[in-house]
């Protein structure tokens, strides 16, 4: 199967972002939290997706967290600490750019914790996202898996674009060679933490843009039943002719080049 096209690209996301908006609504007038984690391999395509969910939502109803990595304080303090302070508010959604798992995943494959380190991480997980369940908070997890081959090509553009060029770091690039590592790790992560109030599921990115439109559609599917009525809009009409900008110090105006 070939990429899909943009055209056809564009043509089936809006509906699925009108369906997110509404989803969103019910979340903010019903006062639900909601978790989307992503994680997956490294240029598989999570800022893309992140990108396309969030890019028709209300602004005051969505956070995106990208951690980077721990400071030395952090490292002293209780594992799933400082992801905690980023975990939504009621009528809140958080889209986690990966999460608490980079010790299942890069932490795990490049050595970057110990090996009690990880086992108590699988051995916690559960119990952890089990309090967030119980206190009513939705949690769903995605893994975005690529090809290798794929993923070259991904890493080869972006090396090349000055503008993607920072989306590639030392560890992306040690972690080439340990394409299969990764996998074992994903696998033996997913089976130590999938629950039914905390599902993995793994989404297809070898398209990117079949990928993203998959994804969405699962979530709006896996989400509850929402029905929240929209309330019609009708704009009075203004009182007298309207207005120019008018401002005091012109001299404070851009220069206009287009």
């Amino acid at each position: 199967m070939g990429d899909m096209k943009r055209k056809d690209y564009e043509a089936a996301l809006e509906p699925l972002q009108r369906e997110l908006v509404d989803a969103q609504r019910w979340i903010m007038e019903e006062g639900k939290r909601l978790i989307v984690v992503f994680e997956g391999r490294d240029a598989a395509g999570k800022g893309g997706v992140i990108k396309a969910i969030s890019q028709q939502l209300n602004t005051r109803g969505y956070r995106v967290v990208a951690l980077s990595k721990p400071s030395e304080q952090e490292r002293g303090q209780w594992y799933f600490q400082r992801y905690v302070e980023h975990l939504p508010g009621a009528g809140e959604i958080v889209l986690f750019d990966r999460s608490w798992y980079n010790r299942a995943g890069v932490e795990k494959v490049m050595g970057f914790c110990t090996d009690a380190e990880y086992r108590q991480f699988l051995e916690q997980t559960p119990s952890f996202e089990r309090l967030l369940s119980d206190s009513g908070t939705l949690l769903v997890k995605y893994w975005l898996t690529v090809d290798q081959a794929q993923q070259e090509e991904r890493f080869a553009e972006r090396a090349a674009d000055p503008l993607k060029r920072w989306k590639i770091s030392p560890i992306d690039i040690a972690a080439r060679e340990k394409y299969a590592d990764y996998g074992k790790a994903r696998d033996a992560m997913i089976a130590a933490t999938h629950a039914p109030d905390a599902p993995w599921f793994l989404v297809d990115f070898n398209d990117q843009r079949s990928g993203r439109l998959n994804l969405i559609r699962h979530l709006l599917d896996w989400l509850p039943d929402r029905k929240v009525p929209e309330k019609p809009l009708k704009l009075p009409k203004l009182k007298g002719k309207p207005g120019r900008e008018q401002v005091a110090d012109a001299s404070r105006w851009v220069e206009e080049h287009w």
